[in-house]
């Protein structure tokens, strides 16, 4: 009798031993997430009010672009439990977002090209559109991609050319019908998803894609290239200067399409965490306040890894010619004298720069200020690498 009892007190042992351990060793989640904590510690209703007091939506872009990625950045590191929350929103591109901050309830913020409200107004699609606008900050330089046959030597080859210039909801095919009008350039544009466009241009039937996207670009990158292929220079040609900036693409950038030591000079567009101009002491206006601040406040955490490397290429002070700033982020950039240490350094710029004393109109002086601003982030960016590379 006794040994049939050691017997079940063995037994029971080895059934409640791992029991217990786990008890030990595992979590409640509820005593180490501040979301659940914030999710569920009210009732339904008290509930539903705080997640919709702090939480801002972002329209983003399509899958695999780099604006989803710049939105699962910000979620991460933004997010604090019932104090803020990001929301992002996997969106259509440049010109859907800009249909979406402004007509889509629930939309706060979205990010869009530089060049897109202009082309809208001047196409005689919006009249006034930037006055419906802020932005909060530019952010990273889009690079314009064209890929095409090695007997393509520069744009001005593909005049009069098939040229896919992306689906229409986005904004590839306003930088491109921009550029080429500038430039007093024709083609026949078509409107072709990228994955397939690259296919068509492999098969001969379209003579180039273009791309505009932040370096790399993933359709760009992962293209297979049979050696037939490269990319196409873009000269920074003075049509272009107001509303672009110079760029260059490397192999570093894109092994598959463009050599060792070689570089391909291109534009870039700059990419806009945009918002609706909502009036001021207005819930809307309150959101975007809180969403300023832990933005502004944690910046520097983006510019370092795993987040995505264009985050270096971001200025929060970078001015917008002919755009309105969201007031908050303003007086955040006021009040930490963001502002005013880059505009002092552009000046010093200019006293030691050849290029200042030609300068005659204002357009001149903004075209070389967008210079001055691609030439410190990259400078910025190669200082923030270098440590990195020095250590391996």
């Amino acid at each position: 009798m006794r040994r049939l009892f050691g017997v079940a007190l063995f037994a029971l042992t080895m059934i409640c031993g791992p029991a217990a351990r786990a008890e030990e060793t595992e979590y409640d989640p509820a005593k180490v997430s501040d979301s659940l904590k914030a999710i569920f510690q009210f009732g339904s209703v008290a509930t539903k009010q705080s997640l919709n007091a702090n939480t801002v939506t972002l329209i983003t872009g399509t899958i695999g672009g780099t604006y989803v990625q710049f939105g699962a950045d910000l979620a991460s590191v933004l997010d604090d439990g019932n104090k803020l929350r990001v929301l992002p929103i996997v969106g259509r591109g440049s010109v859907q977002s800009v249909a979406d901050i402004l007509f889509l309830q629930g939309v706060d913020l979205g990010i869009v090209r530089a060049d897109t409200l202009d082309y809208l107004e001047r196409k005689g699609f919006a009249k006034d559109i930037k006055r419906q606008f802020t932005y909060v900050t530019k952010l990273y330089n889009e690079e314009m991609h064209v890929v095409a046959p090695k007997t393509i030597k520069s744009l001005k080859d593909l005049e009069g050319r098939i040229i896919s210039v992306d689906l229409p909801n986005g904004g590839t095919f306003v930088t491109a019908l921009t550029v080429f009008e500038r430039l007093g350039m024709k083609a026949k544009f078509v409107y072709i998803e990228q994955r397939i466009a690259m296919e068509k241009l492999k098969a001969g039937e379209i003579d180039a894609v273009i791309v505009t996207g932040g370096k790399p670009y993933k359709s760009v990158s992962t293209f297979t290239n049979d050696g037939r292929f490269h990319l196409v220079t873009v000269d920074y040609a003075k049509p272009l200067q107001n509303d672009y900036l110079p760029a260059t693409l490397t192999a570093k950038d894109y092994p598959n399409l463009i050599s060792d030591q070689e570089r391909v000079d291109t534009i870039a567009v700059p990419a806009v965490l945009a918002a609706y101009n909502w009036a001021p002491n207005t819930e809307r206006s309150r959101k975007l306040s809180l969403f300023v601040d832990a933005f502004f406040t944690k910046f520097p955490t983006f510019q370092k890894p795993p987040f995505h490397p264009k985050w270096k290429e971001v200025s929060l002070a970078a001015p917008l010619p002919d755009w309105n700033r969201l007031p908050a982020a303003k007086q955040w950039l006021e009040k930490h004298s963001v502002e005013a240490v880059t505009r002092s350094r552009f000046d010093e710029f200019l006293k030691q720069s050849p290029a200042a004393a030609k300068l005659q109109t204002d357009a001149e002086k903004e075209a070389l200020f967008k210079q001055f601003q691609a030439w410190e982030a990259e400078n910025s960016a190669r200082a923030q690498l270098r440590p990195a590379a020095d250590k391996r």
